[in-house]
C-alpha cells in the first residue's frame, strides 16, 4: 500500500511554522517602535558605554600622570577618550528620544480617555457590555457638545481673521 497524504499532515504544519516565524518577526518590529521597550534595550548599552568610557578616562589619567612624572614618554598610542563620551552621549540622546516618545503617547492616551471615556456598546457583541460604556443618548450628547465646542473655535477663528483683514487695508479718505 502506497501512503496517502492525509489533511493535518506535514504541510500544513510548515504552513503553521511560517505562521508562527511571521507572528514573531512583526512582535520584533512592533517592540522596536515600542519607547519603552527601546529604552530597556539601551539602557545595557548605555552601562557598556559608561564603563568604556570611564576606563578610558582613568588609562589617559594614568598615561599623562606617568608623563608629567617623566616616567614614560608620550610614544605609547592611549585610546581616544572624545569617541568613547560622544558615543554615551549619542546612546543619552537615543533614550531623552525614547523617554520623549513615551511621554508623549501617554498624554495622547491621557487625553482620548478624556475626551471620550467610555465606549458604547455594540449590538454585534451584548456580552461585552462594560459597566462603565455610555448609552447611546449619552454619547449622542458628548459627540454634539464636541460638534458644538469646534463649531465655537471655527466661528472665533474666522471673527479673527476678518479683524486682521479689516486692519489691513487702508480707511476710505475723506
Amino acid at each position: 500500500m502506497a501512503a496517502q497524504q492525509q489533511p493535518g499532515g506535514p504541510i500544513p504544519q510548515v504552513g503553521i511554522q511560517q505562521a508562527a516565524t511571521l507572528q514573531q518577526q512583526q512582535l520584533s518590529q512592533q517592540q522596536d517602535f515600542d519607547p519603552v521597550h527601546r529604552f530597556k534595550m539601551l539602557i545595557p548599552q548605555l552601562k557598556e558605554s559608561l564603563q568604556n568610557v570611564m576606563k578610558i578616562a582613568s588609562l589617559n589619567l594614568g598615561h599623562n600622570t606617568s608623563i608629567d612624572n617623566g616616567i614614560k614618554s608620550s610614544d605609547a598610542s592611549v585610546q581616544r577618550f572624545d569617541k568613547s563620551l560622544e558615543e554615551f552621549y549619542a546612546l543619552c540622546d537615543q533614550l531623552e528620544l525614547c523617554l520623549r516618545l513615551a511621554y508623549e503617547c501617554l498624554s495622547q492616551s491621557i487625553d482620548s480617555a478624556k475626551h471620550s471615556p467610555n465606549l458604547v456598546p455594540t449590538a454585534t457583541k451584548p456580552d461585552t457590555v462594560q459597566t462603565e460604556s455610555l448609552s447611546y443618548s449619552q454619547y449622542l450628547s458628548m459627540i454634539k457638545s464636541q460638534i458644538s465646542c469646534a463649531k465655537d473655535i471655527h466661528n472665533a477663528l474666522l471673527e479673527c481673521s476678518k479683524k486682521i483683514a479689516g486692519k489691513g487695508q487702508p480707511q476710505g479718505i475723506l
